[in-house]
């Protein structure tokens, strides 16, 4: 059996597995949903966004791109962004990198690489902006894991940017903004713990959208 025809029979398993334990589970999963969570994660087929949380269908709404992206032009982002804040009222948003991540292994290099070029320039970006502590890290390995850890940085206040998140948690103290990186090596999740009251003050000055 190929692996496409593999994925049905593995659904079939699936779909029985969960009805074991709740025969109504599709019934309720069906009729709304209603997550505290919106996921921004990388593309990476080795970081699926529920398994590493721990959750179940319907507790997470989950956008994932290329290195786990924020970018204003980016309509699908943001809308995506829009939808989770306005209309489900999301408790929080998670930007989630990983170690390990080929989309800003390429941005550290000095290549051509295609329709890539503008999508990787807003990772380079954040290089060029940490430059000087990104140079002093000998160590490669150590240097190409700071700058994922920088980018999921950066993205967060990209959220923050948002009139969405301004306007939402002014109103009601929700969503926070929190960033995250899945160590592949050992299946952990790192909090960055990102300060997000101090990083939606800092940019209000100039990015200040909740009126």
């Amino acid at each position: 059996m190929d692996s496409y025809q593999k994925v049905f029979e593995n659904n079939q398993k699936w779909v029985a597995q969960k009805k074991e334990g709740h025969p109504d589970f599709f019934e309720k999963l069906a009729i709304e949903q209603r997550p505290d969570f919106l996921y921004i994660g990388c593309s990476d087929s080795r970081v699926p966004a529920n398994e590493i949380m721990g959750l179940e269908p319907g507790e997470v709404f989950v956008h994932r791109n290329i290195a786990n992206l924020v970018n204003s032009i980016d309509l699908n982002c943001m809308s995506v962004i829009n939808y989770a804040v306005v209309h489900l009222k999301v408790k929080y948003i998670i930007v989630c990198g990983h170690y390990n991540c080929g989309g800003v292994k390429a941005a550290m290099e000095s290549r051509d690489l295609g329709i890539l070029n503008p999508w990787l320039r807003n990772i380079r970006d954040v290089y060029r902006h940490h430059q000087e502590e990104l140079d002093g890290i000998e160590d490669a390995t150590l240097r190409y894991n700071r700058l994922v850890e920088l980018n999921v940085i950066e993205q967060c206040v990209n959220v923050i940017k948002t009139a969405e998140v301004q306007q939402c948690y002014k109103a009601n103290g929700f969503p926070r903004v929190a960033g995250w990186v899945f160590d592949l090596h050992n299946g952990e999740l790192i909090d960055l713990k990102i300060d997000f009251e101090e990083q939606l003050k800092k940019i209000r000055h100039i990015y200040n959208l909740d009126v």
